[in-house]
């Protein structure tokens, strides 16, 4: 019933791919394989250059952009050439991460407080994803896709890089290919698929998958629309099936 009655969908990162395959723009079979080849390609441009992405919460004084920029110069003072430092996830008010050079990571952490960031935390990945370090990720993604057969979503399925409806196949192609160096923009997002006058109910939220991170920003987004929120762990269903 719910599955009949969806209105729109979204993945975060990687899980676009899974909201594709819900929607009907993607087969399974075909998206896994995407998703396989994405994953190869942006391991080896992590081998390429030490780096990492850094949650950070920061006041509201915190001006990112302008710590990224400083962390850039630091680098260069460094003599790493083509420095990167940049937001590669704007999660939810006051929360970013972001991904670049180790070095200029390791900047912000030491001058944190100058920048008004309250915490952070160096996540446990492999690279800087979602900035232009994953470059070298772009080409055998967009070569895969142009192998795939892409339809029309048959509902709506939001975009990581803009927060904004696919509009037709073509539009997918091309956004999941950017979506690698571009950043995930989770809060403009949650922005466009809750946007209703005032007295308009909110819809049922369901997050499908391991872990309830994206329940936890959805709250820090919207809390109206946070009370509609459930849980669905897919892992769980299987292994009560299997017993």
């Amino acid at each position: 019933q719910v599955v009949e009655s969806c209105v729109a969908a979204a993945g975060y990162s990687v899980g676009e791919f899974a909201a594709l395959v819900f929607a009907g723009a993607l087969g399974f079979a075909e998206a896994l394989y995407a998703v396989k080849v994405r994953a190869e390609a942006m391991q080896k441009a992590s081998e390429a250059v030490p780096s990492g992405m850094l949650s950070v919460i920061g006041r509201r004084e915190a001006n990112y952009k302008f710590a990224c920029l400083e962390a850039c110069k630091h680098c260069e003072s460094l003599g790493i050439e083509n420095p990167v430092c940049e937001i590669s996830n704007y999660l939810f008010p006051d929360s970013r991460v972001i991904a670049g050079h180790l070095q200029a990571l390791e900047f912000l952490q030491a001058n944190a407080r100058k920048y008004y960031f309250t915490r952070t935390k160096m996540l446990p990945v492999s690279g800087a994803f979602h900035t232009r370090l994953m470059e070298p990720a772009v080409e055998p993604l967009a070569e895969v896709l142009k192998s795939i057969e892409i339809q029309k979503p048959l509902l709506c399925v939001y975009s990581n890089v803009n927060g904004k409806k696919y509009m037709h196949s073509k539009h997918i192609r091309k956004l999941l290919v950017k979506q690698v160096v571009s950043p995930v923009m989770w809060e403009q997002t949650m922005h466009s698929v809750y946007e209703r006058k005032q007295g308009t109910e909110f819809p049922y939220t369901y997050e499908v998958g391991p872990g309830k991170q994206l329940g936890a920003v959805l709250k820090k987004c919207n809390l109206k629309a946070w009370k509609q929120y459930y849980h669905i762990d897919a892992l769980e269903d299987e292994e009560a099936a299997e017993t």
